[in-house]
Order: structure tokens, then C-alpha cells, then sequence
């Protein structure tokens, strides 16, 4: 008998189907057949006894995680002798548990009901009056090794430092949780600073149960004074071998300092070269000048960067930046952007050596800008060349600044007659200083912060006139009972013969997000005879905000509300400023979102009579 390839496949799944049928008939009518229910399924085992604990919640819900009698529920052909057995062994268990928490002089009952009284397995009932809690009565901190024989006083302040931030002062209560915490911290500060091979060689927590009271004794043992040595890196192989000393900063000689270590680490894996980077010290090695272990991992020589970004100062934006680490022929990093703005496009490459030994880099920029602020439009042009230094707090700059700027009104351009608009070129030597002095950055709760920049030189062109610029700025956030409050002020100067042609770029308008909220970017100037607001001499700004955390089940979130007064001015003299000052009052919220602070701010411009959304990301000081 012969069939096609098509008629096989179907005979043979129907004898399958069949086959199946009839092996397993409950197939068959298990559509007939009501559905299972929970009685009908195995019950589990019974449980050999029940435990039952009556005691305070926090002492209830230990004993319930961690009796032993846990373990034996299951065994269900227990005899009654083993029982009582387990019920004098937990008597101990009991007194053992709530010694962790701090009672040892419970009352302490455990009894069984009987096995013919309902339910049929017995109950074990552990019944718990735990008393006073024990509290500590004296502590006793005592110091060996180089701690302890050290005339130097930094030795002396860091003993001080332990004894002052000991956990569990006189009246503390006493549990095995806080006891070991303390130890903890009190070991934590001796190895932080001069000490890495610090170890606690001896503790005691005498308990006199009657009096409630701990005795503690705790001796702790410094080991030697540590010195760095000689920095061992590894993982570089494309950039100069002088930047890794340079960027960390750690000089052979110097005082173990676990925080300097960690600061060290950041530099280096903030610095751009590196992706990542390690420091630590080992412990084992030689204490008068233990190596320094750097490990890192190189970046990329080259990386773009695409970036898009909105304020409602400037509107949308999108930029792209190119950066060569290590240029060659010249071994500087080369940092080139083109940022593309409906108010504020520009182009800008910056020039940047390597640190030398005292943490100075030289710096070359060539930037070309165009600012339209609706009423003017600034071209402006800025060369600069010198030396910058950034540290942990002070940054400080020293630079020769060319700078030049050609405004249109309504794009016709102005006269050099009319130099108060900010037509001219000028040459100039500055000076900056910068220090932060803030808890943390990017979300400082206390500190302050202040800068200035001050220069001297001379105006370009057919009417030389020389000038003087000075700029200073500050902020202060200061905690109160709810919130912080935060002000700052800033002002600037430039003292010149009224006819000479400076350069926008060197003059003074203000207004905007980050300045005096409530009127727009540089809406804040002088009036010009054509109605224009152009920029002035003289320019003074300060703000109070009000800043108060947002709770949610009474904790704080990461969102807070703000009120803020903001003020400012720019005029041609210092008497002026004092005058028509602009006010600006309003509410916002701020995120600390990933990439800093996010701010939204609803503002009343006081002379304008109108209201602004003002919204900006990041903290800049």
C-alpha cells in the first residue's frame, strides 16, 4: 500500500491521540470528574508542639526568630522527656537572647499545657518580665603603641577625639548591638589618620546585673606611626608618568591620612585622564615609608560629546565637544566646543598643560561669541594666556586677557560715539581667588563660598584709556531648626574715563536665572537714549532664599520648597546703584536630581510687574 508524505503525518497523530486515550482513561473523563478541593489534598504534618511567647514587642519578635526551641517543632515523634529537656535548655537560651538587648535579670517562666487539653499538640508558653534595662555605668578607653607614648599633638587630639565621640557615654543603655558599634567607630577614627595597623586589643563589658550597670573597658593598640613612601603605579602607559604624583599630591613623608587617600583617588578619576583609579596602603608594609599603591585605568586619547540643555534664560541648546588628552608635539589637553543657542552660540577651544610640581597648568583660550538679549546683539571675541591652579577648596588664576565686542541695536550697528553701549577692545592683566568652604558640594547644607577677580590695563584703539576691574562675590548657607537659609552678594566695578571705549564683555548687565530672578537675562542695565538697556559701569546684586525640605512620613525627600527675594542693579556710578533698584519675590522647588540641583522657581519681577518662570540645572560657585 502506497500513500503521499502528507496522509502518513496525519495517520500517525491519530494513532498517537488514540494511543494516549486509552492509555490514560482519566484523560477521558476528566471533564466529568468535579474539581479537587483543598480537603482533598494531603494535609502536612502536624507540628510536635506549639510555642507561644508573651513578652514586650521588640523582646517578643527576637525570641520568636531566634529560640531554639524553633528547630524541633518539626520533629513530631518527640517524647515528653526530651521535651522537658528542650524546656530547660531554653530557659538559658532566653536569658542568652535578652542579654543582647541589655536585660540580664528577667523573670522567666516556660511551661507546657497538658497533651489532652485542646489543640491536641501541647503549647510551650515562655512568659517574659525582662526587667530594667542595663545601662553603662563607667567607661575606660585605653590607649597602646605609638599612641599612647607620643609626645606629638596631633597623637594627643586624635586620643581626645575617640574618648569625646565614644556611642555609649555614662547613662547609655547597654545592648551587644551598641557595645559592638562603638567599638567599631572608636577603631574606625584610630585607623583613619597616622595609624592603618590599628587593632582593638583588648574589650570588656563586666555586666552587674542587681545594679543594672556595664563597666566597659576598651584598650586599644595604635601600632606604629605610618609615613608614606614612595607612590608605586601601575595601569600607565599612553600619558606622561609625571601626572599621576602631580594629580595625587601624596609626598613620601607625609603622615598617614586615610581621607587624603580618598582624595587623591578623585582627583586622579575626575580628572579626565583616567576611567577609574585605586590608592591604598598596605598595612604590612614598612611604617616609616609605606609604598603607595596607585592603580589606574586610561582613558580614551580622544572623546566627543553630544549635549542638549534648556534654561529659560537662553531657551533650548545643543552642543558638541571634542577633547584630545594629549596633543602632539605638546603633550596638553585640547578641549574644542561648538554650542549651538538661539541667544548665546559660540565656539571655543582652551589649551590646558599638565600640573607641574605646585599644581599650576598653563592655559590658552580662543572664544568667539554672539549674546543677543533681545534688545542688543554683542559680538564678542576673548584671547587669554596664563596660569591656573585648582585645589580642593582655593582655585586661583593669573591671565593676560584680550578682549573685543561690536553691538547692534535692532542689527544696525552703533558708533564708537556712543561707547556707553559697549563698542571696543581692550587688553588686560587679571587676577582670580576663589574659596568654597561648603559641607559638600553639590548639595551644601552649611559653609560659604567667596571669590574675586581684579585687573588692570588698557582700552584699544585711536583713544587708549587705562582701567581698573574689580568683581567679588559671596555665599552663605546657614542651617536653621527647619530648612537653611541662604544669601549671597555680589559686585563689580570698573573704573574708567566715561569716554572710553570698553568692551561689553568687561562691563556689567544682570537679570536672570542665577542672578536677580523675576526680570530676564540682562533685562537689568542702563537705559540707552534709544530705548536700548545697555551695560554700566557699576553692578550690585544680592538674594535671600529660604530653603525648607519637603517630608514624606515625616522624613525628608529629595525635593524642597523655597521662598527668595532677590535685588539688584547696574548703573554708571556707585551713588546710583542705590537707586530704581530691581526687586524680584517668589516660591520654587529644588531636586536633587543626578546631575546637581534642579531649580524651579516662580518669580515677581516688583518693577516690571510681570511674572517669570525661571528653571536651572547645577550648582556654581
Amino acid at each position: 500500500m502506497t500513500f503521499d508524505l502528507l496522509s502518513s503525518r496525519f495517520f500517525f497523530i491519530f494513532v498517537g491521540v488514540v494511543a494516549a486515550w486509552t492509555a490514560f482513561p482519566s484523560l477521558a473523563n476528566a471533564q466529568d470528574q468535579p474539581p479537587k478541593t483543598s480537603s482533598d489534598s494531603p494535609r502536612p504534618s502536624a507540628n510536635a508542639f506549639d510555642i507561644r511567647v508573651e513578652a514586650p514587642e521588640d523582646i517578643r519578635d527576637l525570641l520568636e526568630r531566634h529560640l531554639q526551641l524553633q528547630r524541633f517543632r518539626a520533629v513530631t515523634d518527640m517524647e515528653d522527656a526530651e521535651l522537658a529537656r528542650l524546656m530547660v535548655l531554653a530557659d538559658s537560651d532566653v536569658r542568652n537572647l535578652l542579654g543582647t538587648l541589655g536585660y540580664f535579670s528577667p523573670d522567666v517562666q516556660i511551661s507546657r499545657s497538658p497533651v489532652d487539653t485542646p489543640p491536641s499538640q501541647p503549647t510551650i508558653l515562655v512568659k517574659v518580665v525582662p526587667g530594667l534595662a542595663t545601662r553603662t555605668a563607667q567607661t575606660t578607653i585605653r590607649f597602646s603603641g605609638d599612641m599612647a607614648s607620643s609626645p606629638d599633638a596631633d597623637a594627643a587630639r586624635l586620643r581626645d577625639s575617640i574618648n569625646q565621640n565614644w556611642r555609649l557615654p555614662p547613662g547609655q543603655p547597654f545592648t551587644q548591638d551598641s557595645w559592638d558599634a562603638a567599638k567599631t567607630q572608636a577603631l574606625r577614627q584610630l585607623v583613619a589618620r597616622r595609624y592603618p595597623a590599628g587593632k582593638i586589643s583588648y574589650s570588656l563589658a563586666d555586666i552587674d546585673p542587681p545594679a543594672h550597670a556595664a563597666t566597659l573597658t576598651l584598650e586599644l593598640d595604635s601600632g606604629p606611626l605610618y609615613r608614606l613612601g614612595e607612590l608605586k603605579v601601575s595601569g600607565l602607559e599612553r600619558y606622561d608618568p609625571v601626572l599621576v604624583p602631580r594629580l595625587a599630591r601624596l609626598m613620601p613623608g607625609d603622615i598617614y591620612d586615610q581621607r587624603k587617600l580618598v582624595e587623591a583617588q578623585q582627583r586622579l578619576a575626575g580628572s579626565g585622564y583616567f576611567d577609574s583609579a585605586y590608592v591604598l596602603v598596605d598595612p604590612d608594609s614598612d611604617p616609616n615609608a609605606a609604598p603607595v599603591t596607585v592603580q589606574v585605568r586610561e582613558a580614551k586619547l580622544q572623546k566627543v560629546v553630544l549635549g542638549v540643555g534648556l534654561t529659560t534664560d537662553t531657551g533650548p541648546r545643543a552642543s558638541i565637544e571634542h577633547t584630545h588628552n594629549r596633543v602632539p608635539g605638546l603633550d596638553w589637553r585640547a578641549v574644542t566646543k561648538l554650542q549651538l543657542d538661539s541667544k548665546l552660540p559660540l565656539a571655543q577651544t582652551e589649551w590646558t598643560s599638565l600640573p607641574d610640581a605646585g599644581n599650576w597648568r598653563w592655559v590658552a583660550l580662543a572664544r568667539v561669541a554672539r549674546l543677543d538679549d533681545n534688545e542688543l546683539v554683542t559680538d564678542a571675541q576673548t584671547l587669554r594666556f596664563g596660569q591656573v591652579q585648582i585645589g580642593e577648596r582655593i582655585d586661583r588664576s593669573t591671565y593676560l586677557q584680550y578682549d573685543r565686542a561690536t553691538v547692534s541695536t535692532s542689527g544696525i550697528a552703533s558708533t564708537l560715539a556712543d561707547a556707553r553701549i559697549g563698542d571696543g577692545s581692550a587688553l588686560s592683566l587679571n587676577y582670580g581667588w576663589t574659596g568654597r568652604y561648603f559641607d559638600s558640594r553639590p548639595f551644601p547644607s552649611r559653609g560659604y563660598g567667596l571669590g574675586f577677580d581684579v585687573g588692570g590695563g588698557t582700552t584699544m584703539g585711536a583713544n587708549r584709556q587705562p582701567f581698573v576691574r574689580a568683581i567679588g562675590r559671596w555665599l552663605g548657607i546657614a542651617p536653621l531648626e527647619r530648612g537653611r537659609i541662604a544669601m549671597r552678594a555680589e559686585g563689580g566695578a570698573v573704573v574708567v574715563r566715561s569716554d572710553a571705549a570698553m568692551p561689553a564683555t568687561q562691563l556689567f548687565r544682570t537679570g536672570g536665572d542665577t542672578t536677580v530672578r523675576g526680570y530676564g537675562l540682562r533685562d537689568i542695565g542702563i537705559a540707552l537714549p534709544n530705548g536700548s538697556t545697555g551695560p554700566g559701569h557699576y553692578m550690585g546684586v544680592a538674594s535671600a532664599e529660604w530653603q525648607r525640605p519637603i517630608l514624606s512620613g515625616g522624613l525628608p525627600t529629595d525635593w524642597e520648597s523655597t521662598l527668595f527675594m532677590d535685588a539688584g542693579n547696574v548703573a554708571d556710578s556707585a551713588a546710583a546703584l542705590q537707586r530704581h533698584i530691581a526687586v524680584g519675590v517668589g516660591a520654587g522647588a529644588r531636586w536633587k536630581s543626578p546631575i546637581g540641583p534642579l531649580q524651579i522657581d516662580l518669580a515677581y519681577g516688583v518693577k516690571t510687574q510681570q511674572v517669570r518662570l525661571h528653571v536651572s540645572v547645577g550648582f556654581v560657585f
